[in-house]
């Protein structure tokens, strides 16, 4: 599996799927410019409608909050955007996808209006690529260079997800180890934690934390308690009997991508354990500070390991396919 999560979720990108490679994959930007010069323009036109008219289609619940971004983790062959097929489930139909990662639909707005004017020529892992970008430029004026050139991949398996994912509960040194094995390394994944600026989760993804933490605090203790009271009152004990609701992720700016997350983090409002652990642990501790004290630099070091991302386990040259349908291998 492989590929750039537009939406990044679901970060995020949370949302390395692969081991990392720079040397091998020749992506480059511009890669479309004689094939199909308008090619950035038009997935960026469709990105900016689709955030326009739903401020919150840029983010989605639970780890895959910035929903361009979690794509875009997956996206470097797109095979997060295949439909499941009889005999196999696809990872789009995985929980910790379903129904939480959304955006798929841009993606595919996109794709028809490209292959209208360049048919076969620009690949769905592409344009996972460029709208993770156009995104992150939309609702947080974060702006970077695309390196292009992916080809699509032809397979996509439920247990993917399961395999690669970062659950929410996991603390500083399990996300450290799981991104260090896509290549990524400390600084970068407690960057693109920061992708947790936007979207919203569901109440399952913390609940513990509320009601159920040990046996000696009910409430973790790391969390403030007046923040806690807030929470009871949306998210209710039997939260998951059948009633899961969702609230923001960062209470200061739900709809925009920034470091507003890193100081909600130092008032001990993360809502997720994988969130407050960045604080808690020594070593991201200090880079917790940093971002939250310093907003250029974090969205500098933002827009420098999203490229990062984008060259996991890329397909190039005559590897996969360009796919004529994003949810269908040709």
């Amino acid at each position: 599996m492989a590929t750039i999560k537009f939406f990044l979720v679901f970060f995020v990108t949370m949302s390395m799927m692969v081991s990392m490679s720079l040397a091998m994959p020749s992506l480059k930007v511009g890669f479309y410019q004689s094939t199909c010069p308008s090619v950035e323009t038009i997935v960026r036109n469709t990105v900016n409608r689709a955030v326009s008219s739903n401020p919150g289609l840029a983010a989605g619940p639970h780890q895959n909050a910035f929903s361009m971004t979690a794509l875009s983790g997956y996206g470097c062959d797109a095979s997060i955007l295949l439909d499941s097929t009889p005999g196999n489930q696809a990872e789009r139909d995985n929980l910790a996808n379903k129904p939480s990662l959304r955006g798929f639909e841009v993606i595919f707005e996109a794709k028809a209006e490209l292959e209208a004017q360049c048919p076969q020529t620009l690949s769905c892992a592409d344009i996972v690529a460029f709208a993770a970008r156009d995104s992150a430029y939309k609702v947080g004026g974060i702006s970077y260079m695309v390196p292009s050139g992916r080809r699509d991949g032809r397979v996509s398996r439920e247990d993917e997800a399961t395999q690669n994912l970062p659950p929410p509960t996991f603390n500083a040194q399990q996300l450290e180890e799981r991104f260090a094995q896509k290549g990524l390394g400390l600084d970068e994944m407690v960057t693109l934690s920061g992708a947790h600026s936007i979207g919203r989760s569901n109440c399952s993804s913390f609940s513990n934390r509320l009601y159920n933490f040990n046996e000696t605090n009910p409430q973790d203790p790391s969390i403030d308690p007046i923040f806690a009271r807030d929470l009871k009152t949306k998210c209710p004990q039997n939260a998951n009997n059948g009633n899961d609701p969702t609230v923001p992720l960062d209470v200061l700016t739900p709809y925009r991508l920034d470091n507003k997350y890193y100081k909600n983090l130092k008032k001990h409002r993360g809502l997720l354990t994988s969130d407050q652990s960045l604080l808690s642990s020594p070593s991201t501790a200090g880079i917790v500070r940093n971002n939250a004290r310093h907003v250029q630099a974090w969205a500098y070091k933002f827009a420098a390991a999203m490229v990062k991302m984008g060259y996991i386990e890329v397909l190039t040259g005559s590897q996969g396919e360009i796919r004529k349908n994003c949810r269908f291998v040709n």
